[in-house]
Formats: C-alpha cells, sequence, structure tokens
C-alpha cells in the first residue's frame, strides 16, 4: 500500500507540474500576443481639401469606389488636371508638393494624409531625390474620369 501511495504522489507532483508549467506557457503566449494589440490611429478627419475649400456634397445614385497606387518618379511633374469626384490618400513614402493654379502650395510628407482639391485645377510635384508612392482612395461613380488633364496650361 505504501508503494501505491509514493506512485500516487509522484504522479500527482508530475501532473501538478506539467499543469504549472502549461499554465505558466499559456500565460506567457497570452502576455506575447497582449503585446500584439491591433492598433489604429486616425490620420484624418475633416470636411475640406487640402486647400481650405469645403468637399462638395456626395454624388447622387450607386458609388462606385476606387483605390489607386501611384508611383512619381524623383524629379518628376503631373500635369494640370482637376478631379469631379471627392479623393483622399495616403502617401507612404516621399514628399509630394501639390500646386494649385492660384499658386498656393502643400507639402504632403511620408505618412500624411491629404484630401484632394474637388474641382480646382492643380499639379503635383516630387522634388525630391526618390519616388513618391501614393495610395489614393476615390468617391466616384460608373463612367465618371478620376481626373480631367488640362493640357492647355503650360508647366513651369
Amino acid at each position: 500500500m505504501k508503494k501505491l501511495m509514493n506512485w500516487v504522489l509522484v504522479a500527482t507532483f508530475l501532473c501538478g507540474t506539467m499543469t504549472f508549467m502549461t499554465a505558466c506557457k499559456t500565460t506567457k503566449a497570452l502576455n506575447d500576443n497582449a503585446a500584439q494589440v491591433v492598433k489604429s490611429e486616425e490620420l484624418i478627419r475633416t470636411t475640406q481639401s487640402w486647400d481650405g475649400v469645403e468637399l462638395p456634397d456626395y454624388l447622387q445614385g450607386r458609388p462606385e469606389l476606387v483605390a489607386v497606387k501611384y508611383v512619381f518618379p524623383a524629379g518628376k511633374k503631373l500635369g494640370w488636371h482637376h478631379h469631379p469626384v471627392m479623393n483622399y490618400g495616403i502617401l507612404v513614402q516621399g514628399e509630394l508638393t501639390i500646386i494649385g493654379q492660384d499658386g498656393k502650395e502643400k507639402v504632403v510628407h511620408e505618412g500624411e494624409a491629404v484630401v484632394e482639391m474637388v474641382n480646382t485645377i492643380h499639379h503635383g510635384e516630387n522634388r525630391g531625390s526618390k519616388p513618391v508612392i501614393l495610395y489614393m482612395f476615390y468617391l466616384s461613380q460608373k463612367d465618371l474620369p478620376l481626373a480631367v488633364q488640362h493640357p492647355e496650361i503650360p508647366l513651369d
């Protein structure tokens, strides 16, 4: 009977040790996961484009959402254009300068959000030494252009 009792004690000790070790591993795993929580950061919330002009009302009808990735080589200038639809984006690399036809400028830095002008002529320039990568999101409708070019306006 004494041997059986010793065996039960050893088994209980081993089971307890295993339970404790498993609990420690689980706690460590939970702690590791706690450090990897999903974080959110609102980058922009506005009713105005970057130049301070109020955004227009939404279009009537079914929306078409469009996402576009732009890559601007260093030194590249885009032609004059305007957007008939609201759009905004995130600059993920480089620095982009947006120039309104009135001469007003906005420099968008890496990691920043920007709300573009709507129905106002402007152009963009990469004045930096590395390519600009810009993700833009358009609130459009089927068959509407995202931008209307103005080749009649010369770039300086």
